[in-house]
């Protein structure tokens, strides 16, 4: 039996998450929580398993993410567009008040029928699952019996816990993997086991110190 292991990691924090924007495919680098989170996330990684490969998004949240990850387990960041965070189009940078005001009908889809929703110029959850799984099936296929890393964004590890679980995407907003979270995934010829969910184990001791 072979199976791969795959780390499903969403990137730290940055200022648009705390603001609850929508980011998509625009460049919004991590903030200093989301750089300590990416810290304690890559000792945890480096300690607990051995990754032969790490990849991530192209922008630069995924990247800052990924890159301490890469350094500790002695590997380089393989970009990969299959990552990318969903385009959201004419509604990127808003914030979630603003896009109920100027498009309330577009968001009570979105929020209630989320799978019918494709963004004004942008992208719809089935673009974004598709490159996703088209990713996630190379990188089994690429590495048996290893442990592979995938740094991406929340929409991306919904659409991926999505079609793991076999669930259709009407099922997008009963998952929330926190910034710098860890979910396992282990995918074998026998079939998928989700073995951790939004683990932040390693972002306990950081969120202590911040509230002391």
């Amino acid at each position: 039996m072979h199976m791969t292991t795959v780390l499903l990691v969403r990137h730290g924090q940055t200022v648009w998450n705390r603001e609850q924007r929508f980011r998509g495919q625009v460049e919004v680098p991590l903030d200093e929580t989301g750089l300590l989170q990416a810290a304690a996330l890559a000792q945890r990684i480096a300690a607990a398993w051995k990754p032969v490969a790490i990849y991530a998004s192209p922008l630069q949240r995924t990247l800052q993410t990924a890159a301490p990850v890469a350094r500790a387990c002695g590997l380089e960041v393989i970009p990969h567009t299959g990552l990318l965070d969903i385009n959201f189009g004419a509604c990127t940078g808003l914030s979630e008040a603003e896009f109920a005001t100027r498009h309330p009908q577009l968001a009570a889809a979105w929020y209630e029928h989320p799978h019918t929703v494709r963004f004004p110029k942008g992208e719809a959850l089935a673009d974004v699952q598709r490159r996703a799984v088209a990713l996630l099936s190379d990188v089994v296929a690429q590495h048996p019996d290893h442990t592979v890393v995938l740094v991406t964004h929340l929409v991306v590890c919904r659409v991926l816990l999505c079609h793991f679980l076999g669930l259709d995407m009407s099922h997008f907003w009963e998952f929330e993997p926190a910034p710098a979270s860890l979910s396992i995934l282990e995918i074998s010829t026998r079939g998928h086991l989700l073995r951790t969910l939004n683990d932040t184990a390693h972002l306990h001791e950081l969120t202590a110190g911040q509230s002391s």
